[in-house]
C-alpha cells in the first residue's frame, strides 16, 4: 500500500486527535489532545504548519504524523524537537524512519530562517519502554543527553502542609500577573538544561493563552514588596480524562527565583496547589522533572508524595555545529 504524505491542516485535526488516541491506547504515555487543542498547536507562531508538520495517510485515514517546532530563542543552541507517532498496526513499515529522515533534512531549513548562524540540534524524547523508537533514533546517530521522570500523586491520600516563608503570600493567578509570572519563570529556569527565555508571545502561545491552561489552579508567590518570587502553573488535558476517567492536574511549570531557593517557597506553592487541586475535583497531580535538576526539585516532589511513573531519555543529534 502506498502512503500519501502531506502537511497537516486544520481540516485534519479530528483525524489527528483520533490517531493520538490510538497511539496512547497501546503506549499508555498520555498526550491525547482534542481537535481544538491541535488547532491551537497549528496556529502557534513558533510552528510552520506547511514545512513543520507531516502526516501519512492510507485510504483516507491518518496513520502517522510528525511535527517540529522552533524554540523562542537559541541560547546558545537552537534545540528543536521532533514530536510524532505511528499507528500501532502500521509500525515497522518504515513510517517512523521516514518521519525522522524528514526532520533531519527539513529542520535546518526552518532553523536558518529564525536563527541563522547559531548551532542547531534535533531532539527526540524516548520513553524507556519504547524499544522500537530507541532503535530508530540510535540507528540515526542520536545519543541520549538527558533523562527525565514523569511523576504522579494520588490526591485522595494525605497531602503535605507547608506554610510559605515569612513575608511571602501565595495568590491565585490573575491576568494582571501574566508578565510577573513569566519573569519569575525566566529567572528560575535560567540555569536549567535546555531551557530558553520565554518571550511575551511564546508565553501566551504555549503556557497561559492556550485552552489547557487552568488559571484557577495556578499560583504566584509574592514577597512583601509584591514582587513575584515563585510560580506554579497548571494545565489540564480533557482528552486524557475522557479516555481514563481520571482528572489529572498537570503542573506545567514550578519555579523559584534563585535568591529565594532553599527557603521553602516551592514546597509551599506545591502544598497549596495540591490542596486546591483536590478541592477543585482533580483525582491526581502530575509533573515532569529533569533527573539531574540542579535545584533539588526531585527531592521536593518526592517529599510531597510524588512517585516516578515514567522514565524518558532525551536523544539529540547536532545538525548545525557551533562555529569554532
Amino acid at each position: 500500500m502506498t502512503f500519501e504524505w502531506a502537511p497537516l491542516t486544520e481540516d485534519d485535526v479530528g483525524a489527528w486527535a483520533e490517531l493520538l488516541a490510538a497511539i496512547d491506547e497501546v503506549d499508555q504515555v498520555g498526550g491525547r489532545q482534542t481537535p481544538d487543542d491541535l488547532a491551537e498547536d497549528l496556529a502557534n507562531p513558533l510552528l510552520d504548519p506547511v514545512e513543520g508538520t507531516l502526516g501519512a495517510w492510507e485510504s483516507g485515514r491518518l496513520v502517522a504524523y510528525g511535527m517540529t517546532m522552533s524554540r523562542a530563542a537559541a541560547e546558545p543552541v537552537h534545540r528543536m524537537s521532533l514530536w510524532g507517532g505511528v499507528r500501532p498496526g502500521h509500525r515497522r513499515r518504515g513510517l517512523g524512519g521516514h518521519l525522522l529522515e524528514w526532520a533531519i533534512a527539513n529542520t535546518p531549513v526552518l532553523h536558518e530562517r529564525r536563527f541563522s548562524g547559531h548551532p542547531l540540534e534535533l531532539h527526540v524524547e524516548v520513553d524507556s519502554r519504547n524499544e522500537g523508537l530507541l532503535a530508530l533514533v540510535t540507528g540515526a546517530g542520536m545519543k541520549p543527553v538527558r533523562w527525565f521522570y514523569g511523576m504522579t500523586l494520588d490526591l485522595g491520600g494525605e497531602l503535605p502542609e507547608v506554610s510559605p516563608p515569612e513575608g511571602v503570600e501565595i495568590v491565585t493567578y490573575r491576568d494582571d500577573l501574566e508578565d510577573a509570572a513569566r519573569e519569575v519563570r525566566n529567572r528560575s529556569f535560567a540555569d536549567h538544561w535546555g531551557s530558553v527565555q520565554h518571550t511575551p508571545e511564546s508565553w501566551r502561545s504555549n503556557i497561559v493563552g492556550v485552552r489547557v491552561f487552568r488559571p484557577e489552579g495556578s499560583f504566584v508567590a509574592l514577597d512583601a514588596s509584591g514582587e513575584s518570587v515563585g510560580v506554579l502553573l497548571t494545565h489540564y488535558f480533557e482528552a486524557d480524562t475522557e479516555a481514563t476517567g481520571v482528572r489529572e492536574a498537570w503542573i506545567q511549570i514550578i519555579g523559584t527565583s534563585r535568591e529565594w531557593r532553599g527557603r521553602g517557597v516551592a514546597s509551599a506553592l506545591l502544598a497549596h496547589a495540591l490542596g486546591e487541586f483536590r478541592a477543585q475535583g482533580y483525582d491526581t497531580a502530575g509533573l515532569g522533572v529533569d533527573a539531574d535538576n540542579p535545584t533539588g526539585a526531585l527531592g521536593i516532589y518526592t517529599r510531597a508524595g510524588f512517585e516516578i511513573a515514567r522514565r524518558t531519555a532525551d536523544h539529540g543529534l547536532t545538525l548545525v555545529p557551533a562555529v569554532g
